[in-house]
């Protein structure tokens, strides 16, 4: 994620988020929770607050159908309802993307969880050489975050649309130490990602972004999913809103070029293509018994911002531990939007949840706590389901 359009000529960097206790659970009806009533009011109560998102998508994906809950706008000043064939920029659930074709990868032998920054891409910084691809999807690499540095904020804040090549998003790090010893603690970091979107193409000879679409997009039939170098949406798309100052929602939709985050970030879907993404990736389709078995192997540590439930990492999964139960997936935020997307571990089933601004634990704690419970309703009628 990236911060808002006000937000990033001070700070383009992904927000540090902390954990907030979950609602009290749904009121009975029959012995049985009324989640789906309760996600329907949820939602409607988000876009009504003055700090609130313009649109809330939550789709619901089991079998062949696809439900979806929708309020607000796809742009103010319209009518237009949100649709599952809107586009929008999913933010850090593109990390869940690049797990899926390093992982496609790894389960068909072009690459092992074992193999290394060094053997594997030329001409990066010598600290790297060490560091694993488990360690860069699991988030325990030690590399600092190149999107946290002062040098970063400063060339994003001045070239919002003029990205350089992926490979120099690490040349802001290129000169810093290791944040700690490799495999021995979680630290989530964008430049983990980027570091497997190079390795990805060292191992092909290939561009990411075919690699992607030869390896996740077109396996799992993600016509409306791509991953673009500059600031353009395919129409038909969300508009995405700062809904942080005091004046009017600010149209931020394409305030920052995708490139400025690539493999950690740039990934543009829909909510429907979404939800088929996260069903797929998080039941297998795309990986081998063996390294689905690795990448089910979880420790402390949460996404950002914070899913529903208790959080644990994974290799580029999440495992949300919620009150209704278990699911495995992905959140993310970027300027104008914020996402949730996970799926039953047997893929039969899946949610994305969408909204129209950038919202975390430290920009707005109380609209936060209101967004997460929507996610984990979303999960309460994902598994009401099942």
């Amino acid at each position: 994620m990236m911060m808002s359009r006000r937000a990033v000529l001070a700070s383009a960097t992904m927000a540090a988020a902390g954990g907030l206790v979950g609602a009290a659970p749904v009121a009975l009806a029959g012995g049985r929770p009324r989640v789906e009533d309760a996600l329907r009011g949820a939602i409607r109560r988000l876009p009504d607050r003055p700090d609130g998102p313009p649109a809330v998508v939550v789709a619901v994906g089991r079998g062949a159908e696809l439900s979806l809950y929708t309020a607000g706008t796809a742009r103010l000043g319209t009518q237009r309802p949100p649709r599952a064939d809107d586009h929008m920029r999913v933010a850090s659930v593109a990390k869940a993307f690049s797990g899926a074709a390093s992982l496609a990868l790894v389960s068909s032998g072009r690459l092992s969880l074992d193999s290394t920054i060094g053997r594997t891409v030329r001409g990066l910084p010598r600290q790297f050489s060490d560091v694993t691809l488990r360690q860069l999807l699991g988030h325990t690499s030690g590399i600092p975050d190149f999107s946290g540095t002062r040098a970063f904020r400063d060339t994003v804040s001045a070239n919002l649309l003029n990205p350089p090549p992926p490979r120099e998003l690490l040349s802001f790090i290129a000169d810093d130490d290791l944040e700690f010893r490799p495999g021995s603690r979680y630290e989530y970091s964008n430049s983990d990602n980027i570091l497997v979107g190079l390795m990805c193409e060292a191992v092909t000879g290939s561009r990411y972004e075919e690699v992607l679409s030869r390896r996740v997009l077109q396996p799992l039939g993600l016509r409306d999913t791509s991953l673009p170098r500059g600031a353009a949406m395919p129409a038909p798309f969300l508009r995405g809103y700062d809904t942080t100052g005091p004046g009017a929602p600010e149209d931020v939709t394409s305030t920052i070029a995708a490139g400025w985050s690539w493999a950690s970030g740039g990934v543009v879907s829909t909510p429907s293509d979404l939800v088929r993404f996260i069903r797929g990736y998080v039941g297998g389709a795309l990986t081998d018994r063996k390294t689905r078995e690795a990448q089910f192997r979880f420790r402390s540590g949460g996404s950002e911002p914070p899913g529903p439930g208790t959080n644990s990492a994974g290799l580029a999964l999440f495992r949300y531990d919620t009150r209704y139960g278990t699911v495995y997936g992905h959140t993310g935020n970027t300027p104008g939007y914020t996402q949730f997307a996970a799926a039953t571990p047997d893929g039969r089933g899946g949610v994305a949840v969408s909204i129209t601004a950038q919202i975390t634990p430290t920009t707005g704690p109380p609209l936060f706590g209101q967004l997460r419970e929507i996610f984990e309703l979303a999960v309460g009628v994902l598994l009401s389901r099942s």
